[in-house]
């Protein structure tokens, strides 16, 4: 079965950094696209970033724009997600989210990770 674990996930201090992982295991064919969404307490799950996992390419929601990078490693079928100067306000569960093509199969899939907590407090 595919499964995404995500880890990482961790209790840091205004400004300071964390590296979150993604990765995806189980028999695939081809993973398109991953994504990063995060949701605090009491809000709506949020969009942060997705790559193109052929292309590399990102993209950002404008409240992390500058500030995470999100990437991958083919060879590994993991996915990245660097978020540096981290605020308050990012504090969140955060999931990644990837569609994949199963092995031998046409089949389109959407995967979720259960989440890893990140925490930002003095």
């Amino acid at each position: 079965q595919v499964q995404l674990v995500e880890s990482g996930g961790d209790l840091v201090q205004p400004g300071g950094s964390l590296r979150l992982s993604c990765d995806v295991s189980g028999t695939i064919a081809r993973i398109t696209v991953m994504r990063w969404y995060r949701q605090a307490p009491g809000s709506e799950r949020e969009y942060v970033a997705q790559i193109f996992w052929s292309t590399e390419r990102p993209y950002y929601a404008n409240s992390v724009e500058g500030r995470f990078t999100i990437s991958r490693d083919n060879f590994k079928n993991t996915g990245y997600l660097q978020m540096n100067n981290l605020q308050p306000d990012d504090t969140a569960v955060y999931y990644c989210n990837a569609d994949i093509y199963n092995h031998g199969s046409d089949r389109l899939t959407e995967y979720w990770g259960q989440g890893t907590q990140v925490t930002v407090s003095s």
